[in-house]
């Protein structure tokens, strides 16, 4: 299959790629496509920063003791002790297998907490917002269930005090709509409508407007501080 000429398809697979979510076969092709591809790398180099992020709304996740063992049983992984005294075992064979079990594990809680992310409580729309120099500013999230849209400041800008940040979606034609005032940091939670999500919102943005937010029912007074578009998850 040829992907290079293929634009979404290079976007889709990208996305899977970073979530986990492209398995065998599938996946070990998509690497050897990125391996002559720079720009394949790029556009996956891009996805991970955008939802690397997620991260932030995901606490340390214990894998289960069956993780263990069936890593254990795929691995042909034998102890000599009980499990407590696995540093008692001297066999070259068991910690060059202890390596790449490391190795798995490690690749197995990146997912496991990407995956979790995505569906806790059930996250369906993602978008990061970025600076002028691209460094991610704002996570948001939208659950369609909950109706619950939210906001995470992860970026250190200080605001004003006579100052505050509104979230903004720009859609296609017309003007755009206010989707609520933000805090100075930490998270926000607002009511995800259809004012925000809509087929006809072209990208979400954040003003810095007075005190309370902006005089302009119709759209924004001060300036575009973060700007950035939704990515369907679900």
């Amino acid at each position: 299959m040829n992907i290079r000429d293929n634009a979404p398809l290079r976007e889709k697979l990208a996305a899977e790629y970073v979530l986990g979510t492209l398995k065998g076969g599938a996946r070990r092709r998509f690497e050897g496509y990125m391996h002559d591809d720079a720009a394949l790398r790029r556009t996956t180099q891009e996805w991970a920063d955008r939802l690397t992020p997620l991260a932030e709304f995901s606490s340390a996740q214990a894998p289960r003791r069956q993780v263990w063992t069936n890593i254990e049983r795929r691995l042909n992984l034998k102890r000599t002790h009980a499990a407590w005294q696995f540093w008692r075992n001297e066999s070259v064979t068991f910690w060059r297998s202890l390596g790449v079990v490391s190795t798995a594990l490690a690749a197995l809680l990146v997912v496991v907490i990407t995956t979790r992310t995505l569906d806790a409580p059930s996250l369906d729309y993602v978008a990061t917002l970025t600076d002028d120099k691209s460094q991610t500013a704002l996570v948001l999230t939208g659950d369609t269930g909950r109706k619950a849209l939210t906001v995470r400041l992860v970026g250190n800008a200080p605001v004003p005090s006579d100052k505050t940040l509104q979230l903004w979606a720009v859609p296609k034609q017309g003007n755009p709509r206010s989707l609520g005032v933000l805090a100075d940091r930490g998270e926000v939670k607002l009511a995800l409508t259809g004012s925000a999500i809509g087929d006809d919102v072209a990208l979400l943005a954040v003003s810095l407007e007075p005190k309370g937010g902006s005089p302009n029912p119709n759209g924004p007074t001060g300036p575009i501080l973060y700007k950035g578009a939704w990515v369907r998850v679900m």
